[in-house]
């Protein structure tokens, strides 16, 4: 028997049309797994077969409600970022697209509706007396060690705090924080100048690096309800600061599930080798060791952020393109953004960890969108818990023996 299952055996397996089967895949229930033919697809029979015994168990409240939080159905409404047919959107602008041309201030701007000359003003953000010395302690750091700490010292709540209604106020103290958060992550004192080109300026690059950095913050911006996107809406639903809630989503990001996962890129990147080798992914694949950076549950025919980045990587290292073909032919799973932004740090010579840097220095603009969207309704972001430990005893009943 076939570990895999065609679109045709599948939809009948779960008695749907094909149109909701490409649904499900769009909404991370099932994934998509490339065939022989380029124009069709496979998916692994238990995962089909799985989902079928989810659906035949009825739709119970509870069951609905834990679906929802494990790539399930939508839990609450935004008009941020959309992500559908495997293409990402921001505010209704395809973010492929705009981010060929566009800056990270453009795209803070867009996410935050305001105007990028009003938040990011020529005055670059004050910060605490006790961040160069910090930074200069910090220094041999990576960034997924370093940012946190940094920023929380750098940063303040004040021109962020709940209490302050003035867009004008909360549109420069939003920028205030992405400065200050690119300052912790390059090591220098904050500054004015387009984010790209403070990155480019502190790594040395030149004019095509400065570009490759400026697309990969833009695509980085927002990615709907993340964990780290959700974590900052929680935050910020509590009536804490738009600081508290960036660093909620820097925590959050840390985790190996998410921007950490760059670091697990690069342990597969050191242990393939400069060259990769098609022997050793076999060998990883056969011990039941995933490959970290290929695959995503909401790009079922590819990551097309890490396609942007790529397309301008690849080509000039042909040993990285064979390995992620090679990959390709094994898994039928693409390259994520996780590979994409390891194989551009790597290409421009970044130091360690700013892969993830990239990450949260793009990413930061999507948290505190989030987070204005979410204090905007007022509500508090409170779920209840399907409670499955031992049960209260009656009231008048005996004590359980305690043998």
């Amino acid at each position: 028997m076939s570990a895999y299952l065609t679109s045709a055996e599948a939809t009948a397996l779960l008695g749907i049309s094909r149109a909701t089967l490409y649904a499900y895949v769009s909404r991370g229930l099932l994934q998509a797994h490339a065939a022989e033919h380029p124009r069709e697809s496979r998916y692994l029979r238990e995962q089909v077969e799985q989902l079928a015994h989810q659906r035949s168990q009825g739709r119970k409240p509870r069951d609905v409600a834990q679906a929802t939080l494990n790539w399930g159905l939508p839990v609450l409404e935004s008009s941020i970022t959309l992500i559908e047919n495997g293409r990402l959107y921001y505010r209704g602008e395809d973010a492929v697209d705009w981010a060929r041309t566009r800056t990270l201030e453009d795209t803070a701007a867009l996410l935050w509706q305001c105007s990028a000359g009003a938040a990011f003003t020529p005055q670059p953000p004050g910060s605490a007396p006790l961040l160069p010395a910090l930074q200069r302690q910090m220094a041999d750091h990576r960034c997924e060690e370093s940012l946190l700490p940094l920023f929380t010292v750098a940063s303040d709540d004040a021109s962020t705090a709940a209490w302050q209604q003035s867009p004008d106020r909360l549109a420069t103290g939003c920028a205030a924080l992405v400065r200050l958060l690119a300052a912790c992550l390059l090591g220098m004192p904050p500054d004015a100048a387009p984010l790209h080109l403070q990155c480019a300026r502190a790594w040395g690059l030149d004019n095509q690096g400065a570009e490759l950095v400026r697309m990969a913050l833009v695509l980085c911006a927002d990615h709907e309800l993340n964990a780290s996107g959700f974590t900052a809406r929680c935050v910020a639903s509590t009536g804490a600061s738009l600081r508290a809630a960036v660093i909620g989503g820097l925590a959050a990001l840390s985790g190996a599930q998410h921007g950490g996962a760059t670091a697990r890129v690069e342990a597969l990147w050191d242990e393939l080798g400069a060259n990769g080798s098609g022997d050793r992914l076999r060998q990883r694949l056969a011990r039941g060791e995933a490959l970290p950076g290929f695959g995503h549950h909401l790009y079922p025919h590819g990551d097309v952020r890490a396609t942007l980045l790529l397309e301008h990587v690849l080509p000039l290292h042909p040993d990285w393109a064979a390995l992620v073909e090679q990959a390709m032919e094994l898994t039928g799973q693409a390259p994520s953004v996780d590979f994409a932004l390891v194989a551009l740090r790597r290409h421009l010579g970044l130091p360690a960890g700013s892969a993830f840097g990239l990450f949260a220095l793009g990413r930061c603009t999507g948290w505190l969108a989030q987070a204005l969207e979410q204090r905007a309704t007022g509500h508090i972001i409170r779920p209840r818990a399907a409670y499955t430990g031992p049960r209260p005893q009656p009231a008048g009943a005996k004590p359980r023996s305690m043998r």
